[in-house]
């Protein structure tokens, strides 16, 4: 009989991931016209392959004649590099237009505030679409029934928010019946 061997360990394994995004292409040719990334934690974090990768692929994006909206809404993590600097604030949206790429549009969001009504570029002469980001979020959190999924009782992730910020989850949360 063979013995167990007389330790068991954990590899470390970087576990693939999928990131997905929703593009706009105009009938018939099929051509991209606008790129809308929501970016996902390892878009922000440095020291992972996406990250890089991303990088590229927004790079590269921006050497075309595609719109690119990108929707931050996490609070941790590194933003893409700007000559702007940004509020104090939790959440944003950038939106490059192909035909001013070098000024960006940008929506500094709050968890306090609605969400904006967003554009989003289509075809010349066609007016932008709306996007009802908000509506989109609750949609979204509904569907996936993120109330029953999400232990909201477990502290806020990284980073930490201030006594201010928290104290008003806190209330939220309690509000809605989320917790007690």
């Amino acid at each position: 009989m063979i013995p167990p061997a007389p330790l068991i360990g954990v590899a470390m394994v970087e576990v693939p991931v999928k990131t997905q995004r929703i593009e706009i292409r105009e009938v018939g040719t099929h051509a991209l016209v606008t790129v809308i990334e929501l970016l996902s934690p390892v878009n922000k974090r440095p020291s992972h392959h996406a990250f890089k990768e991303y990088q590229r692929k927004r790079r590269d994006l921006m050497r075309t004649d595609v719109h690119l909206l990108e929707l931050d809404l996490l609070r941790g993590g590194t933003r893409s590099p700007l000559m702007t600097e940004l509020p104090k604030f939790p959440y944003f949206v950038f939106l490059s237009r192909a035909f001013k790429r070098a000024h960006l549009e940008i929506w500094p969001l709050h968890y306090k505030d609605e969400f904006p009504l967003l554009p989003v570029p289509l075809l010349e002469p066609d007016p932008d679409a709306p996007l009802n980001l908000g509506q989109a979020i609750h949609t979204v959190y509904d569907d996936a029934a993120y109330d029953l999924r999400i232990d909201y009782r477990q502290p806020v992730p990284k980073p930490a928010l201030d006594e201010a910020e928290a104290v008003w989850v806190r209330d939220y949360l309690a509000s809605v019946g989320l917790v007690s």
